[in-house]
């Protein structure tokens, strides 16, 4: 072998490594990665430890932002986590925007025919599980409080932790802006819409 072609060998390595190094720096400059204070769902078979414990981490939520753990099956959002103060600011054009995830399986309109998920309009204040026309799982049917603005952030949170069983796979909205928007937009959708909290 050739002094030419041992430097050509060389040459690749050298430059595959600075390759490497390169991209390695601009990815730590193009992601920044936050890490995760609290566990988006709860393990199965996870103690709570009572009344005291979810009082004391809903203060510590509330203390770090306005975002709340996604609550066992029947249950609304922690005290502190509501997103009242999120709807006064809420945008429901911006809301709009973040509901376009969901017309793949929804559709909006008075009227508008259900997909694989149920059609939306006037969801806010409905029955969980009652919508002419659609087959609800019994994680569902079984909700049995209206869609309130607390029980949608909750579900729209994460809705397999909310409503174990359900047949939605939509993981949820992660930020509690979008899901305030969301929210102030669904309330939108209806002849009568139900008063902010």
């Amino acid at each position: 072998m050739s002094t030419l072609e041992l430097n050509k060998i060389a040459g690749a390595i050298l430059l595959a490594g600075i390759v490497a190094v390169v991209s390695g720096i601009l990815a730590d400059r193009l992601v920044q990665p936050q890490p995760v204070e609290h566990p988006a769902v709860a393990a199965p078979g996870a103690e709570t430890g009572g009344e005291a414990a979810a009082g004391a981490a809903a203060t510590e939520e509330a203390a770090d932002e306005p975002q709340a753990a996604a609550p066992a099956e029947g249950e609304t959002a922690p005290a502190g986590a509501s997103i009242a103060a999120l709807l006064a600011a809420a945008d429901p054009a911006r809301g709009q925007v973040v509901a376009k995830k969901c017309a793949a399986c929804h559709s909006f309109e008075q009227g508008g025919p259900n997909k694989v998920g149920p059609n939306l309009w006037d969801i806010v204040g409905r029955q969980p599980g009652v919508h002419e026309g659609y087959a609800f799982s019994d994680a569902i049917k079984g909700l049995g409080k209206p869609w309130g603005y607390d029980e949608l952030d909750a579900y729209l949170t994460a809705p397999k932790a909310y409503a174990p069983g359900t047949k939605m796979t939509f993981p949820g909205l992660r930020k509690p802006e979008d899901r305030a928007d969301a929210v102030a937009y669904l309330r939108t959708l209806s002849g009568d819409p139900k008063p902010l909290p």
